[in-house]
This record gives structure tokens, C-alpha cells and sequence, in this order.
């Protein structure tokens, strides 16, 4: 329990004695222990007696006490005698959040660890961020695409509709693309539609789940965005389009979606998923990222959640977030098995036979192959044995992200039993803060993105939208320690059982040495929220941001 350095000289607490104690002790008992036996001193009670019955005694004591009394008012008398009035009350260093929140959300085990032992493990090479070579965001559009600007924002004749699918952070990124091809086209972007997920059942709105106002307020200078079509076009019947090639060029776009627009004025879009190329002309690469860093932000409700579940991991010194990916539609889809039984392995072989539709990865590998390929989701024990092996300390306190793993608590028990400072959103939250997001995925995968995003080091168990969105955000926000499991080159490691675990660790502590979230270049064919750098962000002088 926290104490504050200005009271800490001041606190004292009384010796407690218990009630047993005092019972056990007659009266005469007492008695004996504060008077000399009679026969030692047989006058002596005689003169107590006299001393007793003498008002001079009592005006005398009387008098006394008064005069202490008043010392105390006149210097403080607290300072010279070391009793508060409430001698055990306990004072606290100030915090996001109550001692009581401690108590009831986090394990006991959070609780009762030392500062001392927490002190070492701060200072563990583990913690230490790597170096960002000076790289801050710089968004300089050019004066070509500001001239083009002013036509665009005050366009009143085009309007593009898009319906996004999947989860958040699904969502997330054709809303990206969404932004970009409405200004290719010159239009003005109707706030996206979110289909409802038919795996969750979640009827989220764009409003439930970003902020609204400050999406508009970012992208003023960019694309006209608008809640609704306006009465000119409200009656008009949308041209649908839902054939756009995967990876499309802008001109692509402008020549096949402008003519669309000639009949009414109304475009409506589905499927963007990695419909529009990664590889853009630099100003287009630069919306992406401001659209993508700086106009979606989340809901207010969502943010101040999240903030608070960041500041009460952050209570007691540094933590990790892991992203695990390990329910039961994932290894389904993986064509991965979780190696949590036998029965858990013929449960998902039944499942992706009934339903082979569902295999997005490659159908002619076996299990074993695509497990060396690097293709699989790691397992909460080899999640341990690579954190081990990067340095994480015993103490390291980690947030885990994602949905139920099949299995339950016996899927995470590799993690939970080395790593004893386990936590995730439902074990932060105080009572009945966790109810408005209730049957919402996507609030609830906002709010893991928040407190990953916000961590000293992060690591996803396998790849998909949200672990490189997040790369990307912490790499934009600095290049924050990101672990990138190098799952390709590990795992016939993690198989050796020769190995001594010196030697293990230092293979596996090499192999990451350059994919701890240093800044890395973009190839041609990946995305720039991914890799901010080069377009993105700068080391030079033009470290500034013009939007």
C-alpha cells in the first residue's frame, strides 16, 4: 500500500493488545502491577489516601492539565509528541484509481508485490524501447494536392456510400480506404455504413465506436464527410458496385467509378477489404495515415474507459499486452490445431470438415507443415517459453487481448502459472463498467486496442488486423517496443528438445534482435499504416506536421 513522502515521518500506529489479554487481568491484578504490595510499604497507601483526599491536590492537577492543554494549541504540540489523533490511519500517494478499485479488481498477488522486487525488474534490459532514429510523424501534403483540395471539400454533386464489414478493426481499415477513394473520385463521403457481424451479432454504428465529430473536424481540408445525403439526393437509387478488383490503382478507380456517378450522383460500395493497392502516390499514402492516426479516434466513452483500465495496469510500474489469438473459430480458420488434447484436436478436424468454407489458409498443407511455416497462432506455451527467452521478468505484469480461448482457463495455464500478473479487461473493470459494452465485439475490441496500444511492450500470438494495426499505431506514436514472433525461424527451435535453455535462449533472443519494433522501411505491396516509414514520417528537419 502506497504511503505519501510528506507523512510518512508522522505516521505511527499504536501497539494493539488483544481484549483476551486485558480480560485475563483482575482488577487486582492491575492493581499489582501498578502498586507496590502493602507489606513492602505499609504507609504507603495510607499517604495516597491523604494525597487523594487533599483539594489542594486536585486545584494543583487541575491547573496542569489546563497548561498542557494549551502548550498543544500554542506550538503544534503534535510535532513533539509522535501520536496522531488517528495513530493507524494509513495515507496514500495519489492515483488513477482507489485503493478499494485495487482490492477488488487486481489479484491479491499484484497487491502484495514489494517495491524492491518491482524496482529491479523495471530496470530489466526487457523494458527497454528501441531506437526510433529520430523518426516523428510528418504529414507534408503537397501544395498540388491543398490546390486540388478546395474544389473537393466544397463539391455538393458526388456522394459515395460504403458498407464495411467484419470486425473493428476490419472495419477500421476499409473505412481507410473509404476516405482515400472518395477524394480519388472528388466526392463527398457519407459517414460509412457498419454491417452488422453476423459471427457476434453486433449492431454497432460508426458513432458507437468513433468520434463522430472529430472525424469530420480532421478530414475538413481533405474530403467533405456528411451524416446523411441531402434532400437533392435522398430519393436517388444508388449504383452498386461490389466487383472492385483486389489492390485497384487510382486511375483504375477514376475510370471505371467517375462515369457511375452521371446518373444521379449516388455510388455505393461494398467489400473494400484490400480492394484499393497499398502501393498509392504519396499524398494518398499520407491520408491514409492522417485517417488512420489522427481522424479516427474512439468514442468518447470508449476512450475514457480505456484510459482508465491503461492507468490501473500502469499502477504498479511497466506492463505487456498480448494479443493472443486462440478461440475456436481461429484455429478453425488457420487450419491450426490449439495441441490442448486430443479431443480438442478432433473437435476442430470436425468442425473444418462440416465447414471447409471457413479455411482461409493454404487447404493443401497438413497441420505439421503449416505449423513450421510460420502460419499458425502461437499457443499460450510457447508464448511463455519466447517471453522467457526475450528476458521478460517472473514479476512482468501482462495484459492479455482477444476473445475466450477454447479451452478456457487450461488454455492459458502455461502463461498464467509462469507469469502470475494476468490480467485482461474483465479482471480491471469495476463492477457494471463493462455493461454498455456488453454484446458489442467491436466496443470491446476497442478497448483491448486502447490499453495494447498504450503498453511498454506488445506482442501478437499471430498476425490479422488488429496486431498490425497496433504495430503500425505504436510505430507512428515512436516506435514502442513491438515483439514480432520471427515464428518461421523459432519453431524448429522450440522442437529441439537437445537444446539447453542457455542455448535456447540465446538463439531465440538473436533471432528477434531486429523485430523488436525498430522503424523499417515499406516495401512495395504493404500497407502504410503498417509501415509508416518513409511516407509517413520523417528523421530530418521536416519532423513537423502539416494537415
Amino acid at each position: 500500500m502506497a504511503v505519501s513522502k510528506s507523512n510518512k515521518k508522522k505516521q505511527q500506529c499504536y501497539i494493539a493488545v488483544p481484549s483476551q489479554i486485558i480480560n485475563s487481568l483482575s482488577s487486582s491484578g492491575l492493581q499489582s502491577l501498578l502498586l507496590s504490595p502493602k507489606k513492602k510499604n505499609p504507609s504507603f497507601s495510607v499517604k495516597l489516601k491523604l494525597l487523594l483526599n487533599n483539594p489542594k491536590f486536585w486545584v494543583l492537577f487541575l491547573f496542569a492539565f489546563g497548561f498542557v492543554g494549551m502548550l498543544k494549541m500554542w506550538f503544534n504540540f503534535e510535532t513533539l509528541i509522535p501520536f496522531t489523533p488517528n495513530p493507524c490511519e494509513i495515507f496514500q500517494e495519489k492515483s488513477s484509481f482507489s485503493n478499494d478499485e485495487q482490492v477488488s479488481q487486481l489479484s491479491i498477488g499484484a497487491l502484495n508485490v514489494g517495491k524492491k522486487e518491482d524496482e529491479g525488474d523495471e530496470n530489466s534490459e526487457f523494458w527497454q524501447q528501441p531506437d526510433g532514429l529520430g523518426y516523428r510523424p510528418c504529414l507534408d501534403f503537397s501544395a498540388e494536392y491543398r490546390k486540388t483540395s478546395v474544389d473537393i471539400v466544397k463539391g455538393r454533386k458526388k456522394y459515395l456510400m460504403v458498407v464495411v464489414s467484419g470486425g473493428m478493426n476490419q472495419q477500421r481499415n476499409q473505412i481507410v480506404d473509404a476516405v482515400v477513394i472518395a477524394r480519388i473520385l472528388g466526392a463527398a463521403l457519407v459517414v460509412p455504413i457498419l454491417q452488422v457481424n453476423v459471427i457476434w451479432g453486433d449492431e454497432s454504428e460508426f458513432s458507437d465506436i468513433f468520434d463522430l465529430d472529430h472525424f469530420k473536424e480532421v478530414l475538413a481540408n481533405d474530403v467533405r464527410i456528411v451524416s446523411s445525403l441531402p434532400s437533392t439526393h435522398v430519393m436517388s437509387r444508388p449504383v452498386e458496385e461490389s466487383r472492385t478488383p483486389l489492390h485497384a490503382s487510382p486511375e483504375w478507380i477514376r475510370s471505371h467509378y467517375t462515369r457511375k456517378f452521371r446518373r444521379d450522383g449516388v455510388l455505393l460500395l461494398r467489400g473494400l477489404d484490400s480492394r484499393l493497392s497499398k502501393d498509392l502516390p504519396s499524398d494518398l499514402q499520407k491520408l491514409r495515415c492522417k485517417v488512420a492516426f489522427h481522424a479516427l479516434r474512439f468514442s468518447p466513452s470508449i476512450l475514457e474507459l480505456g484510459n482508465k483500465l491503461t492507468e490501473r495496469m500502469r499502477s504498479k510500474g511497466p506492463y505487456v499486452a498480448l494479443h493472443l489469438r486462440m478461440e475456436k473459430d481461429v484455429w478453425v480458420r488457420t487450419g491450426c490445431l490449439p495441441g490442448l488434447s486430443h479431443e480438442y484436436d478432433e473437435m476442430i478436424n470436425n468442425e473444418r470438415k462440416q465447414r471447409p468454407e471457413l479455411l482461409t489458409s493454404r487447404s493443401n498443407m497438413t497441420y505439421h507443415t503449416r505449423k513450421l511455416a510460420g502460419l499458425c497462432p502461437l499457443n499460450a506455451l510457447e508464448v511463455t517459453r519466447l517471453l522467457k527467452a526475450l528476458g521478460a521478468p517472473k514479476s512482468a505484469r501482462i495484459y492479455w487481448a482477444g476473445g475466450f480461448p477454447l479451452g478456457g482457463k487450461e488454455a492459458l495455464q502455461p502463461l498464467t502459472s509462469e507469469f502470475t500478473h494476468f490480467y485482461n479487461k474483465e479482471d480491471l473493470a469495476l463492477p457494471g463498467e463493462l455493461e454498455p459494452f456488453a454484446k458489442k465485439a467491436s466496443l470491446m475490441a476497442a478497448l483491448d486496442y486502447i490499453v495494447s496500444a498504450n503498453s511498454n511492450v506488445f506482442m501478437p500470438s499471430h498476425g490479422g488486423n488488429m496486431g498490425h494495426a497496433i504495430q503500425g499505431h505504436r510505430a507512428y506514436a515512436g516506435h514502442k517496443k513491438t515483439i514480432t514472433p520471427n515464428k518461421r525461424q523459432m519453431l524448429r527451435h522450440f522442437l529441439n528438445s537437445s537444446l539447453s535453455e542457455t542455448e535456447f535462449n540465446r538463439i531465440i533472443l538473436e533471432l528477434h534482435r531486429d523485430s523488436l519494433g525498430q522503424p523499417e522501411l515499406r516495401k512495395a505491396g504493404r500497407d502504410v499504416t503498417k509501415y509508416p516509414v518513409p511516407e509517413c514520417m520523417c528523421n530530418g528537419t521536416r519532423s513537423h506536421l502539416s494537415m
